[in-house]
């Protein structure tokens, strides 16, 4: 039978391993509080698929979510259901928004960036190379976060001298250890920053997306296909998206070879690759553990006789189900040579990430240039001590110290 107790979600993060096994424990579906908000946690890797391509199913709180207008003034998580953009749009209107931005992401364009993330990641790996044998170097603040923000910020225009400013507060909507004023405040600093990149394309615009929407917006005027709030949070979904995730592959796959010798011999041995990796990297850790939010718009009958009720918040729990003992077995088992490759990281359905093939070329560039550039690189503690990001969204640690080379022996 499944558990009828509200199972109230650390907003802290402390062992979303655990956790994680407690929502499967408890069903297909089962009834939780994320910062105050009861919605279910779907972590059934079906049935979570049959919801997320469901016409059933929205993302649009405004239009289906009753309880959308009480909820957003008080919420730490508001912008999450509150910007307009593909990430909350249903219907037509996803449609439409994410049609604009397709273009920007094609697999020949990825393709075409190969050279250049390349060559940013021999840059990173140059300038670690400089630092003295036995030196630990914190590689998720200085190869996972350096390497997509380069990539974002030049396919978005982002000028190289304020991309730390949008770190800092894209870092702050994925925390979920703040409260309402400090994300509030957060959201008004973000704002500024795009409010600011919007006014420096359009009276100089460039080679970049944000260029290029600022221009479509423009030529066809107010009202149009894209309005001024479409326009300002679609750059955030991109900006925030495009490197916050890969930050956190980049992080789980070095944290996992380096804690994992095994893996990483099997690399090199030609039993797997270093897509194989980063796709059970992307299965076994994914960037993202809970996304809010989605409502019913109709009931929905789960398999253990329970309903979703028309109205009510869903919340995709993509790292529980990627674990799901159904889906795939020894789940909890990291395995570079699995056979199969299939997860939930970039969602499923429409929703589907458009960045999938960026991130994934980025993480596996970063990876094989690294390991091939230091091969005895070493986890400089224990995986237990590595503190893990105070989110329930964003999969990462506050920090992955690493000694890239051996200190010389005397």
């Amino acid at each position: 039978m499944p558990e009828n107790r509200i199972l109230v979600l650390d907003p802290t993060a402390t062992d979303p391993d655990a956790e994680h096994q407690a929502l499967r424990e408890r069903g297909p579906a089962t009834l939780v509080d994320i910062l105050g908000v009861t919605a279910w946690s779907v972590s059934d890797p079906e049935l979570l698929k049959q919801l997320l391509t469901s016409k059933d199913v929205s993302k649009d709180g405004r239009a289906h979510w009753p309880a959308f207008a009480q909820t957003v003034p008080t919420w730490p998580l508001a912008l999450w259901i509150a910007v307009e953009n593909m990430f909350t749009a249903y219907g037509a209107d996803h449609s439409r928004l994410r049609r604009m931005v397709t273009p920007a992401l094609s697999a020949r364009r990825t393709a075409a960036l190969q050279p250049g993330i390349e060559a940013l990641v021999t840059g990173i790996l140059d300038d670690l190379d400089a630092l003295p044998a036995g030196e630990t170097v914190d590689l998720r603040e200085h190869l996972a976060y350096p390497l997509p923000i380069a990539v974002i910020g030049k396919l978005m225009g982002v000028p190289a001298d304020r991309r730390t400013e949008f770190r800092t507060v894209v870092d702050n909507v994925f925390a979920t250890h703040l409260t309402t004023e400090e994300q509030t405040a957060n959201t008004a600093a973000l704002y500024g920053l795009l409010d600011a990149l919007i006014e420096t394309k359009r009276s100089e615009p460039g080679e970049d997306m944000t260029s290029l929407l600022i221009a479509t917006r423009d030529d066809e005027g107010e009202g149009s296909a894209l309005s001024h709030a479409e326009l300002r949070d679609t750059l955030l979904l991109m900006i925030s998206a495009g490197y916050e995730t890969t930050v956190n592959v980049i992080d789980q796959a070095i944290t996992t070879l380096l804690t994992d010798p095994q893996q990483l011999a099997h690399v090199r041995e030609g039993l797997c690759t270093w897509q194989d990796v980063v796709e059970e990297t992307l299965r076994h850790q994914p960037a993202v553990k809970h996304l809010p939010l989605r409502y019913a718009l109709t009931d929905v009958p789960l398999p253990d006789g329970q309903t979703i009720r028309a109205g009510e918040a869903i919340l995709a729990s993509y790292a529980a189900a990627n674990r799901h003992p159904d889906w795939h077995e020894d789940a909890d088992r990291f395995d570079a040579t699995r056979l199969s490759k299939e997860h939930l990281a970039f969602g499923h359905g429409v929703h589907f990430c458009l960045g999938a093939p960026l991130a994934r070329l980025e993480v596996a560039t970063a990876l094989r240039l690294l390991f091939k550039r230091f091969p005895d690189a070493r986890l400089a503690t224990e995986r237990a001590g590595l503190e893990t990001l105070p989110s329930l969204i964003s999969n990462g640690h506050t920090s992955v110290p690493v000694r890239l080379r051996p200190t010389p022996s005397r």
